[in-house]
């Protein structure tokens, strides 16, 4: 009885190991949609085929000692063979040989992938021709500076398709990871200095995405780990500076057109805006940095990273932030009416740079 009630988790097992291959694909790191990605898939194919390779060899050895071998009778002794010289060189080479195959394009990849030297080279301008996001990762939600550009955003980033896009990582508070499975990377953010590396966003891959990427957090940061995603939308060369143009037009904070939405405007800037900036310039104080940029609100698509967005979903968030992530920031600081609210999400709606 104690031998089935062992049997009988195998079905358990089994679904475990089918749900961990379970995901959604666009957070896949086995449909590579860049040159990192694809660079690191073609590492894993190499040395996925070199140990089923080892598996097979041995396993194939293995069955012809035990077959060929065996003894037949009791009375049989096996010949007894204490060594072979020939057998020892070939089993020593043969790792060696295998080692030195996964090595050289590993070492070759990591170089490849280590040259950042783009960043350091200045223009006449004091600027890098080479496109430069400084990314800053809180609790719980993403910050994207573009220097050259001269602006920031947050949660959504943008970036041109086909082209080496290099990054500058830190984190603000404790140690995050940052990460899109599509396209390459995972690199921490620590606090104490910065990482840097380079991703290249194919387009073809990006058209088949409906422009779309997603980023996650790769390291345990706290109670809300798992929410702390940003959506990354990959846009030809031409939609790119196209969207810097129109963020960099933003001087002033959109105003209010609805009475309603006006009513909002003055909640926020009496409430919110100490920790939200509404206009990309990177200019703005740190102190109006402890908050998500909210520029462009009402063009993303999600709220808090993880919920659509929409009017209810927006309500749901100012109303009680820490259900929905716990351990955020932003928790506690506000205690507005359902009146305020209304009137806040009115105006949120209506931070939109391009129509």
């Amino acid at each position: 009885m104690k031998r089935l009630a062992k049997w009988r988790l195998l079905p358990l097992f089994a679904v475990m190991a089918l749900l961990a291959g379970c995901g959604e694909p666009f957070l896949s790191a086995l449909q590579p949609a860049g040159e990192v990605a694809q660079l690191q898939f073609d590492l894993m194919l190499l040395s996925t085929a070199i140990m089923v390779g080892v598996i097979v060899i041995v396993t194939v050895l293995f069955i012809i000692a035990i077959t060929r071998f065996r003894r037949k009778s009791e009375n049989e002794i096996p010949k007894q063979v204490e060594g072979s010289h020939k057998l020892e060189i070939i089993w020593t080479a043969i790792p060696i040989l295998l080692v030195f195959v996964l090595a050289i394009p590993t070492v070759a990849a990591t170089f490849k992938l280590a040259d950042v030297s783009p960043m350091d080279e200045k223009n006449e301008d004091g600027k890098t021709d080479a496109l430069v996001v400084n990314v800053r990762a809180n609790l719980y939600w993403w910050e994207f500076e573009y220097p050259n550009e001269e602006i920031v955003t947050s949660q959504d980033l943008i970036v041109p398709t086909d082209e080496k896009v290099y990054f500058n990582l830190i984190a603000s508070d404790v140690k995050h990871s940052f990460w899109i499975p599509s396209v390459g990377g995972k690199m921490d953010t620590n606090t104490e200095n910065i990482n840097r590396f380079w991703l290249n966003f194919d387009d073809a891959a990006a058209d088949e995405a409906g422009r779309i990427f997603y980023g996650k957090c790769a390291e345990l940061c706290g109670p809300s780990h798992a929410l702390m995603d940003f959506k990354v939308k990959a846009l030809p060369r031409a939609e790119f500076d196209q969207w810097v143009t129109d963020m960099k037009a933003v001087t002033e904070p959109v105003q209010a057109e609805t009475a309603e939405a006006q009513a909002g405007q003055e909640v926020f800037n009496n409430s919110c805006i100490g920790c939200h900036a509404v206009t990309p310039a990177n200019t703005t104080p740190e102190a109006a940095r402890m908050g998500p940029n909210l520029t462009d609100f009402g063009n993303r698509t999600l709220v808090a990273g993880i919920l659509e967005n929409n009017e209810e979903n927006i309500k749901k968030w100012l109303k009680d932030p820490e259900a929905i992530k716990p351990g955020n920031k932003m928790t506690g600081k506000y205690d507005l009416s359902d009146e305020e609210i209304d009137a806040v999400t009115e105006y949120l709606m209506g931070l939109k740079v391009q129509e």
